[in-house]
């Protein structure tokens, strides 16, 4: 039998690019050196975020503002999962769908989610809904198209050869089309989580109280230079963490594709 052992690079060399940015990192803050338009002046070391990070790690403001942010993100991102799945498989099947769902689809897929904040204010009475629709618009899209992709990939031959076995329209759309499609979704799932947490963190700094993003702007506001980069800091954890998780989630959901490699 043969034994399976764990290659060293693929620890090795994220490790090292870890290390040799933080060790750049303190050398810039230590230098604080004025590069043209970049200047370092006021730039945390690592220690000063590390401390910054533990005290926030002690207090209960942690937990609080992390509460908010996670329970906007999800909630906003499971209603672009659902919504954008639907749309996306819809659209890339049918030609009815994709005629009359894609071209109002398709002029608003560039506004950019800072750009629906005002008019979210106005059509939700609720500030913390109106946080959830921009993560819900940020999120959709990745998945819609990510899902038009999929479906449009599907082989034909899969297809034809169900239908020759005499497998009935909508059985092959779920035991063929979704299958054949569940590669691309997962990718489009995986980047509207990291697109949620971009626009949770832009809508809270304009109108939110509390959350991950409302406390980096709170501390820009206050000139606490660590603990700003501490917030930016901890969102880039959430969302690869995030991301990761979805996709170990579509790998499990997914044994075929592991099969196949």
């Amino acid at each position: 039998m043969r034994v399976l052992r764990p290659n060293p690079v693929a620890w090795v060399l994220p490790a090292a690019s870890l290390l040799a940015s933080v060790l750049l990192w303190q050398l810039l803050a230590s230098a604080r050196p004025h590069l043209g338009l970049i200047d370092f002046a006021n730039a945390p070391s690592p220690r000063e975020v590390l401390d910054a990070g533990w005290t926030l790690l002690q207090s209960p403001k942690l937990l609080f503002h992390l509460g908010h942010s996670l329970w906007r993100v999800f909630a906003g991102f499971a209603a672009a999962a659902v919504a954008g799945i639907a749309l996306g498989l819809a659209i890339g099947r049918f030609g009815w769908a994709r005629g009359t769902l894609l071209p109002p689809l398709e002029v608003l897929r560039p506004i950019p989610a800072v750009a629906w904040i005002p008019l979210s204010v106005l059509l939700f009475p609720s500030s913390e809904v109106s946080m959830m629709f921009i993560t819900f618009i940020g999120a959709l899209f990745p998945i819609l198209l990510a899902t038009v992709h999929g479906v449009e990939g599907v082989d034909a031959r899969l297809v034809a050869s169900a239908r020759s076995l005499g497998a009935r329209r909508w059985r092959v759309f779920a035991e063929v089309i979704v299958p054949g499609a569940a590669p691309a979704i997962v990718t489009g799932l995986a980047i509207g989580m990291g697109t949620c947490w971009f626009c949770l963190v832009t809508a809270e700094m304009i109108s939110g109280q509390f959350g991950i993003g409302y406390y980096t702007w709170e501390s820009y506001t206050l000139q606490n230079y660590p603990n700003i980069v501490v917030g930016m800091l901890l969102i880039g954890v959430l969302g690869m963490g995030s991301s990761a998780l979805i996709r170990a989630l579509g790998r499990l959901a997914m044994p075929w594709q592991g099969a196949a490699r």
